[in-house]
């Protein structure tokens, strides 16, 4: 049942106002079944909503009741006429407005003549939905749509023609739904790569079996093509996810195939990864009925190889800045061997490749840059790149440990995305990344590779946005790019990752400097702004470091949201730092 006579009228009017808020596998220990894809849903009677309700107070408890997702949002199809709660099937993606949406009626020119029927406009923010593959999708958009309601026999109001699908705003999507990381690989590497997803949040125990079967789906729709899942796409539950009496989470899968023991072992770390902020128990992972991996059953987070290793900086690397043209140690505060630290180069950006060993620097020559690439610390090779100016490089991670990177990132002139990589002969060649879905999109002023080299954040006018890389044997591709807070962040100048799904962001924003941000939008926390002087230059990040961030007055360290920003001891104004990636 779609729009009639009054939907013409109806749409001119939304157009017109503006937002505002208004009025079992069986085990010898017995296992105990955990519920599946429902999990946190259960059979109960839904109570009919308070009586004498008028239209706007019925179209927003519709609303406000559809946090409670249990027995297919059973809560909210309580305000619906009687036919139509048992016939409405809403869209499989779920929209999530800012807490202050609205109801008002339409105007008398917009509504039905049967004066037991009236239609209500709902409008509110939309910052983003929950898309069919429980992902994220940010989005800054107003959100505006009719809803019609009808006296029923009883005298009560209940909407007859209702949104197309579930809206519910951001604090009870934050309160209803529990965000959790599903790992996947990088395409040619062992580094791990997280895909934040959204599993309903009660009960608790349900949540294993959730995670499960977001693992089972695979990747979501914007890494897609950008990860490597071991798991591959056949594989399913052999039957319930279980609890055994001895408090072992069994996770039993079927058709993982004649996978060698390394692939197997990598399954393992899926799964495992994915479980460890839902769970503390031991994960028994099988596959037809024996264990997934032979000879090693049950498994915890501890027991898995170092896969992060790859894409965190050394411990021992301390970072570097750049200040008046030379690289100098962001811990000493000494300058570094090489031209780049002599001053016989005038350096006006670099970046040092993950492991420490590469470095990559753009130099001023003439009215341009260019660019040179090459081990830390010796003359690298000129690259045959130059422009007006370019982007601070940024490092593709090694495919292994004691491997060098073969592959670094530019913007030159705000607009070409560039991949410079070393061949079989040893030379650093370029090779234009595919940005057309960025094409635009407007001016790039920086880029960042993730340190698993599966996502860029971008700037671009202002705007933090965050892209998937697609590789296959004839390029790079920037694809499904997503601006991310774009009604908050609307002048970020730098941006770095503090691990595989947070960035962190400078801004010229007097309000905003400093904020940390969900890699898909949905969170962002801003950090206190005591001892900074705005606007911010640029900033750097890394797992388990302290974020470094340069104002004005020169360099200030902070570790968590609200600590006080401190002097870093070897700043100074005009530094620019960055650690290694």
């Amino acid at each position: 049942m779609r729009r009639r006579t009054t939907a013409a009228v109806l749409a001119v009017f939304l157009c017109l106002v503006t937002v505002a808020g208004c009025a079992a596998i069986p085990t010898e220990s017995q296992p105990k079944a955990i519920p599946q894809q429902n999990a946190g849903q259960p059979t109960q009677e839904i109570p009919e909503p308070e009586l004498g309700l008028d239209p706007l107070s019925v179209v927003r408890e519709y609303v406000r009741n559809s946090v409670q997702p249990a027995n297919d949002h059973a809560a909210s199809r309580a305000y619906l006429s009687g036919p139509l709660r048992e016939t409405w099937t809403p869209d499989t993606s779920l929209r999530v407005v800012k807490d202050d949406f609205g109801t008002v009626y339409a105007p008398e020119d917009a509504q039905p003549a049967d004066p037991n029927e009236r239609v209500v406009a709902l409008r509110g923010v939309e910052v983003g939905r929950l898309a069919a593959d429980n992902s994220f999708i940010a989005g800054v958009d107003e959100y505006r749509t009719p809803v019609r309601v009808r006296k029923q026999a009883d005298g009560e109001w209940r909407i007859v023609d209702p949104p197309d699908g579930i809206v519910i705003t951001e604090t009870d999507f934050d309160t209803a739904y529990q965000q959790v990381p599903v790992y996947f690989f990088a395409p040619d590497s062992t580094a791990l790569v997280s895909d934040l997803r959204y599993v309903v949040a009660r009960p608790q125990s349900g949540l294993p079996a959730r995670v499960v079967d977001l693992l089972l789906s695979g990747p979501s729709d914007g890494l897609a093509e950008a990860v490597r899942n071991p798991i591959g796409d056949a594989a399913t539950l052999d039957s319930n996810v279980t609890l055994s009496n001895d408090g072992a989470l069994v996770v039993p899968l079927t058709g993982l195939g004649d996978e060698a023991v390394h692939e197997r072992e990598l399954m393992a770390a899926q799964v495992v990864r994915s479980l460890q902020h839902v769970t503390t128990s031991r994960v028994k992972l099988l596959s037809d009925g024996t264990p997934l991996v032979p000879g090693h059953t049950e498994w915890r987070p501890s027991d898995l190889p170092a896969y992060d290793t790859l894409s965190s900086p050394n411990a021992e690397l301390p970072g570097l800045m750049t200040v008046n043209g030379r690289i100098r140690s962001l811990g000493s505060g000494a300058p570094i061997d090489g031209p780049a630290g002599t001053g016989a180069l005038k350096v006006v950006s670099a970046a040092q490749a993950i492991n420490g060993h590469q470095l990559a620097v753009v130099v001023s020559d003439g009215d341009g840059v260019r660019l040179q690439v090459g081990d830390y610390g010796a003359i690298g090779q000129e690259v045959d790149l130059s422009g007006a100016q370019m982007t601070r490089p940024t490092w593709r991670p090694p495919g292994g440990t004691d491997e060098k990177s073969t592959e670094v990132w530019t913007v030159v002139d705000g607009k070409q995305v560039t991949r410079v990589q070393q061949d079989a002969n040893g030379q650093w060649v370029t090779q234009a990344v595919n940005a057309a879905e960025l094409a635009e999109a407007g001016r790039i002023t920086a880029l960042r590779l993730s340190r698993d080299g599966a996502r860029a954040a971008l700037v671009i006018e202002g705007r933090l946005v965050v892209a998937a890389v697609v590789r296959n044997a004839s390029g790079a591709t920037l694809r499904a790019p997503r601006v991310l807070q774009e009604d908050r962040l609307t002048s970020v100048v730098d941006v770095d990752w503090i691990d595989h799904d947070t960035l962190v962001v400078a801004t010229s924003s007097d309000r905003v400097p400093v904020a940390k941000v969900s890699v898909d939008g949905f969170q962002l926390d801003q950090y206190n702004t005591s001892n900074l002087t705005p606007p911010m230059r640029s900033i750097t990040a890394a797992p388990g470091r302290p974020i470094v961030v340069a104002d004005k007055t020169g360099l200030w360290t902070a570790g968590e949201i609200g600590a006080v920003w401190v002097p870093h001891n070897r700043g100074t104004p005009g530094a620019r730092p960055f650690y290694p990636g």
